[in-house]
């Protein structure tokens, strides 16, 4: 997580709260701050300092956590392989070792969390020095947590170290600042992506009051508010997701249209969390609306239209007041022909495809169960 608490009593902090003048540790008050030096802090904050100072300090550790933790992860996958960028095992510098959790499939792929990042933000740094325009820095910024060879999104830890590089890469700059920004966001999307929703939640609240303080667009704001109520979902805060879910939806609409690929994005977000509170018959009405839509705008092989097509799937077997037989025939055909797109584009270890692979096996099960005549 970022610092956002106190550093002696864990309560949550303003963001103009007071802190240690060398090393800029935040603290609710004066009391909590002198009871922290008592406690350790007066070893420690030289080394925080030298560090680059609280935030740095922290963000430089968690990095290399997280690093850790996705090389371990990587490690069967990765073996007799070397980095795409750099062509070696180790790493020169931090001596980790390789990573690859995106559609890669065979020899390709492998490479070094520092590497990507490093590639990241050069590549940022040269389009907005050459003035490239805002489509060409955007390409330039999703290389922060899309793969370039694949075209396919870093998954679980592997985005999670990412997002830790480009925050502790741009932290430093003004709180206005695009990069800042765009970074603060990347980590709150690796943290849920590592299963880390407490660390992700505080990283959105504190992303929304940000943006709520120095003015933030509508557009933006939104943007923060779907990701929030998808920290909710994984906490299973659902009260508070479905108060953010249909206002962020409509939002969307009537900023894009509904044939955007944000507007259908969050369709699809909004049909996920009615099929969680098992408002099967709204869910499905609104999938019936937009997955027509969102296969002639982004594509059979888009992940939010499989994302889609599974859930739709997923309602017609599992609503307990309407699930007919030809429902279920239905999900399973849409469940199959889902996941043959799903192994295609992102290979057979991706979460996309397993997924689809549960609820295939799923509606398989529940199909067979009722084609299944009762012994007499």
């Amino acid at each position: 997580m970022i610092l956002t608490t106190c550093a002696a009593c864990a309560a949550p902090l303003a963001h103009n709260a007071p802190r240690c003048v060398r090393c800029w540790t935040r603290y609710c008050d004066s009391t909590c701050q002198h009871d922290h030096w008592r406690r350790g802090h007066k070893q420690m904050c030289k080394k925080i300092h030298r560090g680059g100072n609280a935030e740095q300090y922290n963000a430089d550790k968690k990095y290399k956590e997280a690093v850790a933790v996705a090389v371990e992860a990587c490690a069967d996958d990765v073996k007799g392989q070397t980095c795409y960028i750099c062509t070696q095992a180790l790493h020169w510098k931090t001596k980790e070792g390789l990573v690859r959790m995106c559609a890669c499939r065979g020899t390709a792929g492998f490479a070094h969390v520092s590497c990507l990042a490093e590639q990241a933000k050069i590549l940022v740094a040269e389009a907005v020095e050459n003035n490239l325009g805002v489509d060409a820095i955007q390409a330039r910024w999703d290389r922060w947590n899309v793969c370039s060879l694949c075209k396919q999104d870093y998954h679980s830890v592997v985005k999670c170290a990412l997002g830790w590089g480009c925050w502790k890469t741009y932290l430093g700059r003004p709180e206005k600042n695009w990069c800042r920004r765009g970074a603060i966001n990347q980590l709150g999307n690796g943290l849920i992506a590592a299963n880390q929703h407490e660390d992700a939640l505080s990283v959105r609240e504190a992303e929304l009051s940000m943006l709520r303080r120095l003015g933030g667009t509508e557009e933006h704001i939104l943007f923060v508010q779907t990701n929030l109520a998808t920290t909710y979902r994984a906490l299973g805060r659902l009260e508070e997701v479905m108060s953010l879910r249909q206002v962020v939806y409509s939002g969307f609409v009537k900023i894009y249209g509904d044939e955007h690929k944000e507007s259908l994005r969050e369709a699809y977000n909004y049909a996920s969390d009615l099929f969680a509170v098992r408002r099967f018959a709204e869910a499905k009405s609104l999938l019936r609306k937009t997955i027509p839509v969102a296969r002639r705008v982004l594509g059979e092989s888009h992940e939010v239209t499989l994302k889609m097509r599974q859930n739709y799937a997923a309602a017609l077997c599992n609503d307990p007041g309407g699930a007919t037989l030809d429902d279920i025939r239905k999900a399973v055909t849409t469940l199959e022909d889902t996941e043959r797109i799903a192994r295609r584009v992102f290979g057979g270890s991706h979460p996309e495809t397993t997924a689809l692979e549960k609820n295939l096996r799923n509606a398989r099960a529940a199909l067979r169960a009722r084609e299944t005549p009762l012994p007499v």
